[in-house]
């Protein structure tokens, strides 16, 4: 990720959301909040929670053009400094770790790539240029915040004992949302309901080998037999 020249980047063992998710919001948090991110168009780029995310910031999130290498110029001569200045780096010594990579790849970008003068910043330094407008930078400061508007997003109604069905795992609900549509917002650390853009509660996972032992709430609008001699029966 770079802002004017200015660029963070992680190293992570596969390309899914949760890796962008980490780097963007430490992006954020080290760097400010930028006015613009520019990206490709692989699906973790296209998600509904970084659309939210940028949305919930006023970041604008534009895709290049597809089949149109021109449109990443710019990334892409970063990647070649990468290729001809850092890979040299790791052949002469591998990194026995990928959190040894990230440390010195950091390492590297801030002592070396940062502190050199780059001709597209007529001549300027990238750490130069940040630091010429950092009295523009918007910080966040409320990493519970930040962390919120990450959350992944779902819908689910609620069964009649209070519990809901997410990634094939089963959750309990207060029982005042039974028979309801609700918002489910989550990560790796947890499940939890919101209204109205606010969060209301947490849904706590039920253990299978508890469920079959547990007495739950139910609607009084569940269905209920018929008594004998009711309805024909």
């Amino acid at each position: 990720m770079t802002a004017h020249g200015w660029c963070r980047t992680y190293s992570f063992p596969s390309e899914k959301f949760d890796g962008l998710r980490v780097v963007t919001k430490e992006a954020v948090l080290r760097c400010g909040k930028p006015k613009r991110i520019y990206s490709d168009n692989g699906k973790i780029y296209r998600s509904e929670v970084l659309q939210y995310a940028c949305a919930e910031m006023g970041i604008t999130l534009i895709h290049t053009q597809p089949y149109d290498p021109q449109s990443k110029g710019k990334i892409e001569r970063f990647f070649r400094t990468v290729q001809t200045r850092f890979y040299p780096l790791l052949e002469l010594n591998p990194p026995k770790s990928l959190d040894e990579l990230n440390e010195r790849f950091g390492k590297w970008l801030e002592e070396e790539y940062h502190r050199k003068p780059h001709a597209s910043l007529d001549g300027k330094t990238p750490h130069e240029v940040f630091q010429s407008q950092v009295e523009r930078v918007v910080w966040v400061e409320d990493i519970d915040w930040l962390d919120a508007i990450f959350l992944k997003r779902e819908h689910r109604k609620v069964k009649a004992d209070g519990t809901i069905t997410l990634n094939k795992q089963l959750y309990e609900v207060p029982p005042r949302f039974i028979g309801q549509s609700i918002e489910l917002r989550y990560d790796e650390r947890g499940v939890y309901v919101y209204e109205d853009g606010k969060r209301v509660a947490e849904a706590i996972r039920v253990r299978l080998e508890d469920n079959a032992h547990v007495k739950r709430h139910r609607s009084p609008f569940a269905a209920v037999p018929a008594k004998e001699g009711e309805h024909g029966v």
